[in-house]
């Protein structure tokens, strides 16, 4: 028996593409995507990979503003477009637009399950404001089950008094195979690579949007302090852009006898060049629900430098095994661990590879096999 099943998500995220077809070819599933947005270019300018949908979907009509922190998102046609899908079962990506309090109240009325795909961890330190933590515990006491990534979700899930019952890991992942492959063949004609990129022969790499909550301004201050030896040798590559930018380029500026490059915004499929010549990632955040920037880097065979808060940070990284977790705005502590790796070349790779073979198990299809189990379950197709 094949389930109609609607996701309502914010925009056509490359990152979720893969683990949407890998939903659609689910048996018992028919998928339809409802995307509030195409994209949202105040914070990055995505490409869409048209070419790569294998699912059903529409984008809806939408408004949209950000207000200091707050990114406002107004959609018209929300109900119609559930009306018309008349699903069996909806998946939501949040509860923070006003489509996602529409999609609930059609389902309680319409008695169709609800699942929240639910990304918060207790770590993040965007929790606390009264009003949404209201809004927010009115709205997962409504959800009939809810889907999380990995360890720490679950855990925050449980600390709201949510029932083990009600709760289904789908692992966060990323086209596994594409960033893998991209790298080896990167790797293979790495000087080219490097020639056309401008980037140095060894080099940390952040990518990520740069923002002060990422901690991009204690990876430049741990940089900064690590041994002049060390930083003539290794570089530092910051992917990405973000408000920040001017900021950090200025304080750069200050870093003597090192390399700094900031290759700004960076599209997916050359972004798998920059993991694949650098040393390691490193992800310095105070405030991240998950990090699928880690995904793409063991994906491509690095190790990483993580802070503990980080929401994949349970599930991926383990102690000088893979890489390395710290405690965010440590910046000794990081930088010690910038000194460790960084001056083992032969160790990094060691641990690269134990992150490629890690990785294997966060694919779109165990992403796909999860969700489905949540949805089926919630039907009574299991």
């Amino acid at each position: 028996m094949t389930r109609r099943v609607v996701i309502i998500t914010e925009i056509i995220s490359p990152y979720r593409v893969p683990l949407f077809n890998a939903l659609a070819g689910q048996p018992g599933i028919d998928l339809h995507v409802i995307f509030l947005s195409e994209n949202d270019p105040s914070l990055r300018q995505w490409e869409i990979y048209r070419k790569e949908i294998r699912f059903s979907y529409e984008v809806l009509r939408s408004w949209r503003k950000r207000v200091g922190r707050y990114n406002l998102l107004i959609n018209s046609g929300t109900t119609r477009a559930l009306e018309k899908v008349n699903p069996e079962a909806v998946l939501c990506g949040g509860y923070n637009y006003f489509a996602s309090w529409q999609a609930l109240l059609w389902a309680r009325t319409h008695h169709v399950p609800f699942v929240l795909w639910s990304e918060s961890n207790v770590q993040d330190h965007r929790r606390g404001y009264l009003l949404t933590e209201f809004l927010k515990r009115e709205f997962l006491d409504r959800c009939s089950g809810f889907v999380v990534p990995g360890r720490s979700a679950r855990e925050y899930l449980q600390a709201h008094a949510i029932p083990e019952e009600k709760i289904f890991t789908a692992p966060n992942a990323v086209d596994n195979w594409l960033f893998a492959e991209i790298a080896g063949r990167t790797r293979s004609a790495a000087a080219d690579c490097r020639r056309r990129l401008a980037l140095p022969n060894r080099y940390f790499l952040f990518v990520g949007r740069l923002v002060a909550e990422k901690g991009v301004f204690d990876l430049l201050q741990a940089y900064a302090i690590l041994d002049e030896e060390l930083r003539m040798e290794v570089g530092l590559v910051f992917a990405g852009d973000g408000p920040c930018r001017l900021a950090l380029e200025e304080r750069a500026q200050t870093v003597r006898n090192g390399m700094i490059k900031f290759a700004g915004f960076v599209q997916r499929n050359e972004l798998a060049e920059y993991y694949a010549l650098s040393d390691m990632l490193i992800l310095p955040t105070s405030s991240d629900t998950w990090g699928l920037v880690v995904n793409e880097a063991m994906a491509c065979g690095l190790p990483v430098l993580l802070s503990r808060v980080a929401g994949c940070a349970a599930d991926l990284v383990s102690d000088d095994w893979n890489g390395r977790l710290v405690s965010p705005g440590d910046i000794k502590s990081l930088a010690r661990s910038m000194e460790d790796l960084g001056s083992d070349p032969v160790r990094c790779r060691e641990m690269g590879v134990r992150s490629q073979q890690h990785i294997a198990q966060y694919s779109p299809e165990a992403w796909a096999s999860g969700a489905a189990r949540a949805f089926l379950q919630q039907v009574g197709g299991l």
